[in-house]
């Protein structure tokens, strides 16, 4: 029978390098299984082609860009499905599809804002009706100036008037003449003027119309931008009304 005797202790030295290397072995032992991985785990690409042929690859199979592959397991089960590759009149049609999403999408933010700031402004019937009365007393102001000046050429126009008497059946004097055409000419940009400020009259009484059927809706508990495309924006500056016309040169009187 042998005496078993007991190994004599690794030196200080020896241990140490051993638990390096362990150590080591179990540093490089994930990163080979993970480069391995893809190898094994990256799938099976299939698909049918536009000829029928049913392909396969490791990889996304070029001659099925523009049709679905699919994505198998290594046991043959199904991963993913790739969809088709978009043609380019399909990405076009898609583009302006997302376009016009996005259009809509700022439309809609813009009517928000604009009910906000409507209700912010006129936060009750009795501010907007001031409003209202503000921007018609502008084009008051302009009617009762063009009707003042048709008065002042009227005056204008009797002394001509008078003078043109005494050449019944004859030519006018070039002075004269040029004196009452201007005149005519004055009282025809009046009564234009007089146009343009009853059709300003109607606009204004109709932006604040659709204005106040909006606000009511608002101010009853409709949500901002609720109801439908946004009204001109009330903190943007309000076109102006027709302002008084400049009086023309009054003729020179004759010598």
């Amino acid at each position: 029978m042998f005496a078993l005797r007991p190994l004599a202790p690794f030196p200080l030295h020896c241990q140490a390098l051993l638990t390096a290397a362990v150590l080591a072995c179990g540093a490089v032992t994930p990163a080979l299984a993970q480069s391995a991985g893809p190898a094994t785990g990256s799938g099976v690409y299939t698909c049918v082609d536009d000829k029928g042929r049913r392909l396969t690859s490791d990889r996304p199979i070029p001659e099925c860009l523009s049709r679905e592959q699919r994505v198998l397991n290594g046991d043959g089960s199904l991963r993913r499905v790739i969809a088709p590759s978009l043609t380019a009149d399909e990405r076009a049609e898609r583009e302006a599809a997302e376009r016009k999403a996005a259009q809509l999408r700022s439309a809609q933010a813009d009517a928000v804002r604009r009910d906000r700031n409507l209700v912010n402004r006129y936060p009750d019937e009795a501010a907007h009706n001031r409003a209202r009365e503000s921007a018609l007393d502008t084009v008051r102001a302009a009617i009762k100036a063009t009707e003042i000046r048709v008065k002042e050429l009227a005056l204008e126009r009797k002394p001509l008037q008078d003078e043109a008497e005494f050449y019944k059946g004859k030519p006018l004097p070039m002075r004269l003449k040029q004196s009452i055409d201007a005149n005519d000419a004055a009282v025809d940009a009046q009564k234009s003027s007089a146009q343009n400020q009853t059709l300003e009259m109607a606009r204004i009484n109709k932006l604040y119309d659709a204005e106040l059927d909006r606000l009511r809706r608002l101010w009853g508990g409709a949500q901002p931008g609720s109801l439908g495309p946004a009204l001109a924006d009330p903190d943007a500056p309000r076109p102006a009304a027709a302002s008084a016309p400049i009086k023309p040169a009054k003729p020179s009187k004759a010598r």
